[in-house]
């Protein structure tokens, strides 16, 4: 299996790098962060123009049908620079359109509108109490005449605030059903905040809100874990990008802070941890390009068993390489003066988000063939 980025791939990874170099670098970042917004307009125009927006939208609605490979190459480079754009939850919430929505009529409006960067949206994944249960859902929907009415709550909905249309898991009659519900709507409470990653993220709170439900009574618990599935496979791309600058980081400190008059990269003690470091990205690396691999598996469980593992090894790698980057900047590893701490907040929250190394090693073992396998 051949897992180097086809020339297209390669070129499209190298604009956004460059791009993200010339003008999103740390302080840069830093200034987007603090503002009230939390974002930039004129960074997402730029994304725009490259094309990132249509990126995983499909032809048939003005995108360009972009493979788990292409979204790889891409969440790797904002990971790098720990982008704050919306941009993860937007290309989430595409493949939510796309799995569950109907090809014609309003998904694909919605889908056209998106490729060319004029709507983002964002999934409610989570409900208070629920931690990583995808299936315990408090919120329940009822049919009305013109929609559902939608009742209920939603926690740390990344760039909730920040979407113009939420793709939401509500139950109908006991069973997952997804809906789409746009900003404006009468009866939703939003309360944004920003999380300590500098990401924003919003408690959404339903109070019969109209609703428009995605695919029918076709669409429900498996089509909804495919859609986590994807979304944890981006977050896996994007720690890799986020591993490889902490990485790259630390050794150039170490190149700079002496120590009994040498800089302290010729420790060979620390130059071993350094390897250490290396390894876990490398190994985080090849288990995620796997899982982009099998994401599109015909099989569920090959699809689940490959996205588990892959963010299994990418939690491990990227707590590894966090808790040595912060030991090896000492006093500066902590402090919000120097990207290190940042990249090290960034890797905590998405070792975190969608299941744990705990979960993920759970349902791995959870699979059907795997008793066999290790006995």
């Amino acid at each position: 299996m051949d897992f180097n980025f086809t020339e297209e791939q390669q070129q499209l990874s190298d604009a956004l790098r460059r791009y993200l170099d010339k003008n999103y670098g740390f302080e840069a970042r830093q200034a987007i962060v603090k503002t009230p917004e939390g974002v930039s307009a004129s960074h997402w125009n730029a994304f725009v123009e490259l094309g990132l927006t249509a990126l995983p939208v499909p032809s048939a609605h003005g995108g360009f049908d972009g493979t788990p490979f292409d979204m790889l190459a891409v969440m790797q480079q904002l990971g790098r620079a720990l982008v704050v754009e919306p941009y993860w939850a937007t290309a989430v919430g595409v493949e939510a359109l796309r799995l569950a929505g109907d090809a014609q009529g309003e998904d694909a409006a919605l889908l056209e509108r998106v490729a060319t960067g004029e709507v983002r949206l964002a999934v409610a994944f989570h409900e208070p109490d629920a931690r990583y249960d995808l299936f315990s859902l408090a919120a329940t929907a009822k049919e009305t005449g013109d929609g559902f009415a939608l009742t209920g709550e939603k926690s740390v909905v990344q760039h909730g605030a920040q979407a113009d249309y939420w793709i939401v898991p509500a139950r109908v009659a006991g069973e997952v059903a997804l809906f789409v519900v746009a900003r404006g709507a009468n009866g939703v409470d939003v309360s944004d905040y920003r999380t300590i990653d500098g990401q924003r993220a919003a408690t959404l709170k339903f109070n019969g809100v109209h609703a428009r439900r995605l695919g029918g009574e076709s669409v429900g618990a498996a089509t909804w874990e495919r859609i986590a599935d994807y979304a944890t496979f981006l977050l896996c791309a994007e720690a890799l990008g986020a591993i490889d600058a902490l990485t790259s980081a630390t050794v150039e400190y170490t190149k700079t802070r002496q120590q009994f008059g040498v800089p302290i990269a010729r420790f060979q003690a620390l130059q071993h941890r350094m390897a250490d470091m290396l390894i876990h990205a490398e190994q985080a690396r090849s288990i995620t390009y796997l899982a982009a691999a099998r994401y599109s598996s015909e099989s569920p469980d090959q699809r689940r068993r490959a996205i588990s593992a892959a963010k299994a090894r990418v939690g491990q790698a990227a707590r590894y390489v966090g808790q040595q980057a912060v030991q090896l900047h000492g006093g500066m590893g902590v402090t919000n003066e120097v990207a290190a701490a940042h990249l090290f907040k960034r890797l905590a929250i998405i070792e975190t988000t969608l299941g744990d190394v705990d979960h993920h090693l759970e349902r791995f073992t959870a699979l059907p063939g795997f008793a066999q396998a290790a006995a």
